[in-house]
């Protein structure tokens, strides 16, 4: 039996099979849909959801799980042998489940002055399956015999190293739920295009924008061969909310277009997230090497310079002797 309970907030999510196998727990955010609160994973499931969701008159909106919540998985976790307690929740710039998971943690210690557990809540600075994958990782470790330290420290090590991408069909969800930072916000709508995203500072910025799905694949797939950790990253996460052939073609583009070999995971993004980002939407998720600058400008830069060095071997050698 492990000693370390992994678990999250249902923000992370990861598919149920994965949940099952390495004993995950998480802690469901509450979605309120026209005056009903549902909770995440449990009362309503994301293809219901999506069905229902262009017919909706309000905005549904979202909250953090309790800190009561995360007490009685910490209690159970204990009371069924662990002996330590990660629990990686999603970026604090996002939501409050870290502010949650923390009260836990304080109020549990208090009552327990004498308990001799351990307990770390990870900022995971991530969204969605960015903190999936953290938590993926951190339990194939602890299956290849990493301690409580070490999963810690790899987990403060590599968080912002998690390389997020999201697309939507549409930014109002993200502009009205305050995902989006007011700058990226006014860009987004200004530029009538399909904003590409990442994370900055904990939270969603956008740092390209193309026409099209064809061109946010290409722009997935060649960020993806640029940036690429591929010593750590052993498996990369495609999520969707609505569209899985969207993400089974950026899997197939990926394999043939890339050196990448490992396994890619298709994964739903669940009612919480989808809350937010809507119908339509593509995310990627791998570890990214040495903190890469990400943003518009560098985009645009990089597009240009793209263009002319295509340019030049289309047309450079013939005018080489004019």
């Amino acid at each position: 039996m492990y000693t370390v309970k992994i678990m999250a907030d249902s923000t992370c999510d990861l598919s149920q099979d994965i949940l099952e196998k390495y004993d995950i727990s998480l802690a469901p955010l509450t979605i309120n849909i026209e005056n009903k609160a549902y909770r995440d994973r449990i009362d309503i499931k994301p293809d219901d959801f999506y069905k229902m969701m262009e017919e909706l008159e309000k905005e549904p909106t979202t909250a953090m799980p309790s800190p009561m919540e995360y007490m009685a998985i910490f209690n159970h976790a204990l009371q069924s042998g662990y002996t330590s307690i990660l629990c990686i929740c999603m970026s604090s710039g996002t939501s409050g489940s870290y502010q949650s998971a923390v009260i836990a943690r304080d109020y549990f210690f208090e009552e327990n002055p004498q308990s001799a557990a351990q307990i770390h809540v990870v900022d995971s600075k991530c969204m969605s399956h960015g903190s999936g994958w953290l938590i993926l990782k951190t339990a194939m470790l602890r299956e290849a015999g990493a301690g409580f330290k070490e999963l810690v420290e790899f987990n403060e090590a590599y968080k912002t190293n998690v390389k997020h991408f999201l697309s939507v069909d549409d930014l109002d969800h993200l502009i009205k739920s305050g995902r989006l930072t007011n700058a990226s916000a006014f860009i987004g709508k200004l530029l009538k295009l399909k904003p590409i995203m990442t994370m900055k500072k904990g939270k969603g910025a956008i740092v390209a924008k193309e026409r099209g799905r064809k061109k946010v694949l290409e722009h997935y797939v060649s960020e993806f061969a640029r940036r690429v950790d591929m010593e750590t990253t052993d498996f990369i996460i495609i999520g969707y909310t609505s569209d899985i052939t969207y993400a089974e073609n950026l899997r197939l583009k990926i394999t043939k277009e890339t050196d990448f070999t490992g396994e890619i995971h298709l994964m739903q993004m669940g009612v919480a997230v989808g809350t937010h980002v809507g119908l339509g939407a593509l995310s990627m998720f791998f570890i990214e090497k040495d903190h890469l600058k990400d943003s518009l400008l560098i985009n645009e830069v990089q597009g240009l310079i793209d263009k002319k060095n295509e340019w030049l071997k289309k047309y450079g050698n013939k005018h080489k002797d004019v």
